[in-house]
C-alpha cells in the first residue's frame, strides 16, 4: 500500500483477474495488515485528544484523505462513478463508514471512554453484520461461520476483561459510551450498503467520494459544536499525518479491497482482532501488562476469525 503510484492499479485493478499471480501472493498478507492498521485507530484517537477537539480533527482528517486520493486517482486516471446513482451510493458509504463512524469514536474517546471499551464496543459489529447480512443482502451464514463469530467474540471479551474489570462504573460517560454504540451501528449499516451497492466502482475513486461524504458531514459539525481548537505542535502533526495516510488511506482501501472479495460477515469478523492487537499495541508503546487471560483470548480471537473466514 505504500509503493509507488503506478503499482497501485496492478495491485488493485477495478476488475482484479482471479488468476493474478501477485494478488494470490499477496491475498494472505493483506487480512492481517488491514487489522494492524484498522488498530491504530482507537491508539491515535487517544493520543490526539490532548491536542484537538474531536470533530475538528476529524473534519481535517477527512478532508486532508479526500485530497490524497483524489490526487491519487487522477495520476493513476481511474475511472469516477458513473451517474447520479454512483456518486450517491459512495456518498451514503462515506457518511456512515467514514463520517459518523470516525467522528463517534474519536468524540467518545475525548469525552473520556477508555479505548479500550471504544474497541470492546466496536468488536460487536460482526455480530450485528452477520444478523442483517441475510435480509439485507441474501447472503448465507453458516453455522460454522456463527461458531467463529461467537469465538471471536468469547476471545476479543477475554482479552479487555481486565480492563473493563477495573475501570470504575461511574467513570464510564454514559452519552460516550451511548456514542460508540452509534458509531459500530454506522459502520456496519456502511458495510452493508458497500456491499450491495459498489461491486463494480473502482477502489481508489470510491474511497475519494467517501471521504468527500464524511466531509460534508463532519465540517458542519464541527463548525457547529466546537471552536476549532488545535494545538499547532509536533504531536498533533504526527497523529494528523498517521491518520491521514495510514489508518485512512490504506485502511479503507484495503477495507475495500476486502469487501469486495470475501462474504461481508466473514471480513466483519476481521475486526475481533482488533481488541488483542489494541492490547498488544499498548503494552509495547505504554508498558500495559497483559495477563494470561488475555494471552488466551487472543487465541481464542485468532481461532474464531480463522473459523469464520473459511468458505
Amino acid at each position: 500500500m505504500r509503493g509507488p503510484p503506478c503499482c497501485l492499479p496492478l495491485a488493485m485493478p477495478e476488475n482484479p483477474p482471479a488468476s493474478s499471480e501477485a494478488g494470490r501472493r499477496l491475498a494472505p498478507l493483506v487480512p492481517s495488515l488491514f487489522v494492524v492498521i484498522w488498530a491504530t485507530g482507537f491508539v491515535a484517537a487517544r493520543f490526539v485528544a490532548p491536542y484537538a477537539e474531536p470533530l475538528t480533527f476529524v473534519a481535517i482528517r477527512v478532508t486532508g484523505v479526500a485530497l490524497v486520493l483524489a490526487a491519487l486517482a487522477l495520476l493513476m486516471r481511474a475511472p469516477w462513478p458513473q451517474g447520479r446513482a454512483g456518486w450517491r451510493d459512495a456518498l451514503v458509504a462515506g457518511v456512515l463508514m467514514q463520517g459518523f463512524y470516525v467522528a463517534g469514536v474519536f468524540w467518545s474517546v475525548h469525552r473520556g471512554l477508555p479505548a479500550g471499551i471504544a474497541a470492546l464496543v466496536g468488536s460487536l459489529q460482526p455480530l450485528l453484520t452477520a444478523m442483517l447480512a441475510r435480509p439485507v443482502l441474501g447472503e448465507f451464514v453458516s453455522r460454522r461461520r456463527w461458531l467463529g463469530i461467537g469465538a471471536g467474540f468469547v476471545g476479543a471479551g477475554l482479552v479487555l476483561a481486565p480492563k473493563v474489570g477495573a475501570a470504575d462504573a461511574s467513570g464510564i460517560p454514559v452519552v460516550a459510551l451511548a456514542a460508540c454504540l452509534g458509531a459500530m451501528a454506522a459502520m456496519t449499516l456502511g458495510t452493508l450498503w458497500q456491499k450491495r451497492t459498489a461491486a463494480g466502482a473502482n477502489l481508489v475513486t470510491n474511497a475519494s467520494v467517501q471521504f468527500v461524504g464524511a466531509a460534508l458531514l463532519t465540517i458542519p459539525m464541527a463548525l457547529a459544536f466546537e471552536a476549532g481548537e488545535v494545538r499547532n505542535v509536533p504531536a498533533f502533526w504526527l497523529g494528523l499525518s498517521w491518520s491521514i495516510l495510514v489508518n485512512s488511506v490504506a485502511g479503507i482501501l484495503l477495507l475495500l479491497w476486502l469487501i469486495r472479495r470475501g462474504a461481508v460477515a466473514g471480513v466483519a469478523s476481521l475486526l475481533f482482532l482488533v481488541p488483542p492487537v489494541s492490547a498488544a499495541m499498548a503494552f509495547a508503546l505504554f508498558g500495559e501488562t497483559l495477563s494470561p487471560v488475555q494471552f488466551a483470548g487472543m487465541a481464542v480471537a485468532a481461532a474464531g476469525v480463522a473459523i469464520a473466514s473459511r468458505a
